[in-house]
């Protein structure tokens, strides 16, 4: 029989049975854990792993080169389906770049509305994640409990954005529309039930055997293989590793309030599952913090370069007329130049690097993307460990197919 070492070269092994006594197996795409668009190729001795190739590709946004024929407000829609667990912050972080290219700063309120937004997200992000890694362990009760919770944020979101998975809520220079007049008392609400079921998840899983077992001394990595592969969000501070953008580098009005970056001290995936669930607490802190310092004004730019007029402006003033029609068939046009904005995701740090030619397009866009370094070190992170445990590490690293591959 051909075996690996053996092969011609151009030839592939034989993918049933290595000599030595090893099974070449593949596990997706269309393994449900593997959400349709990652394969992986293991080698396997019994039920151990001993050795993995990790293959991306069978989705293909082109997210990228879409940009670079819109006009950069057009982009927005786009950013949502990068994240579409948490797309507010990526609403964000695009239009953060886009303006500091331009060298505008949007008003106060604009800020705290877009810190609020973006936590509201990290929740859903976290609450799916820890959701749906514990209904693919059999917990099928702790999905419904975080799921629910979920929902709740959903339709606080939605009453803001208009929308919940795809809002397309932020412009350059400011957001589609403001909060609801009750969404501050709907935000207490709301947060009570919140609570309430990622307590009751916390009771089910913490200290659950069977749980703790499948999670605990599964997936390591340590502190210096996870710096080496850029490693960042929740998969890094689980090594010990405190980096978190909205401390490290601030924006926004982040600076502005009091809350913790928990890290773990293992690597494991119990240890990423203990740093979400004090995460979704710590978000939560911010949003109520933002909530009581929340100050009155626009949202938007007033510049009429910058943002659309008000439409009383536009029916009855010369120049508002023309802004808005250049703005909505032109776009935002930013000098030439290159930035890059980074913001901290539901997985870690996401980046956008645009490159203006000084037109009302985008030259170049680039994301960096939290999940692209996570599902490259997912084979150092599944090599000795058993087939089983795969099913835990990849739920744990919150593999999002459309930053992943874009």
């Amino acid at each position: 029989m051909t075996d690996k070492k053996t092969a011609e070269p151009g030839k592939a092994p034989d993918l049933e049975k290595l000599e030595d006594g090893r099974l070449v197996l593949n596990m997706g795409p269309s393994h449900p854990a593997m959400h349709g668009i990652v394969r992986l190729l293991l080698t396997v001795e019994g039920e151990r792993v001993a050795g993995s190739d990790i293959e991306i590709g069978y989705l293909h946004r082109g997210f990228e080169k879409t940009c670079e024929n819109v006009t950069y407000n057009q982009c927005v829609p786009y950013t949502d389906r990068l994240n579409y667990v948490s797309p507010f912050i990526n609403n964000v972080g695009y239009a953060l770049a886009v303006e500091k290219l331009m060298g505008v700063e949007t008003t106060a309120r604009c800020k705290y509305v877009r810190v609020i937004m973006s936590e509201l997200s990290r929740l859903t992000d976290h609450l799916t994640c820890i959701g749906a890694n514990a209904m693919e362990l059999a917990a099928f009760t702790v999905y419904f409990y975080l799921i629910n919770a979920r929902e709740e944020l959903y339709k606080l979101t939605d009453s803001v954005a208009g929308g919940r998975i795809t809002p397309a809520y932020t412009r350059v220079g400011g957001l589609t529309r403001d909060l609801p007049a009750d969404f501050k008392r709907d935000t207490a609400e709301v947060f009570k039930k919140v609570r309430k079921n990622i307590s009751d998840a916390d009771k089910l899983l913490t200290r659950n055997r069977i749980f703790y077992d499948r999670l605990h001394g599964t997936g390591h990595i340590s502190k210096e293989d996870a710096l080496a592969l850029s490693f960042t969000g929740p998969a890094l501070r689980s090594t010990g590793v405190p980096l978190d953008v909205r401390k490290a580098t601030p924006y926004l009005v982040y600076d502005r309030f009091d809350f913790d970056i928990p890290v773990g001290s293992n690597g494991d995936n119990y240890d990423r599952y203990l740093v979400r669930l004090e995460e979704m607490k710590q978000s939560m802190r911010i949003v109520e913090q933002a909530l009581a310092q929340l100050p009155d004004g626009p949202i938007n730019h007033p510049g009429f370069d910058v943002s659309l007029p008000p439409k009383a402006e536009v029916y009855g003033n010369i120049e508002a007329l023309m802004a808005h029609f250049k703005l909505t068939f032109e776009g935002v046009k930013p000098p030439k130049g290159e930035v890059y904005q980074a913001v901290e995701g539901g997985n870690g740090e996401v980046g956008f690097y645009i490159v203006s030619d000084g037109t009302g397009h985008p030259w170049r866009v680039r994301l960096r993307p939290p999940c692209f370094p996570l599902t490259g070190g997912l084979s150092k992170m599944i090599q000795g460990g058993y087939l089983a445990d795969i099913i835990s590490t990849f739920g744990q690293i919150n593999m999002i197919g459309g930053e992943l591959e874009r």
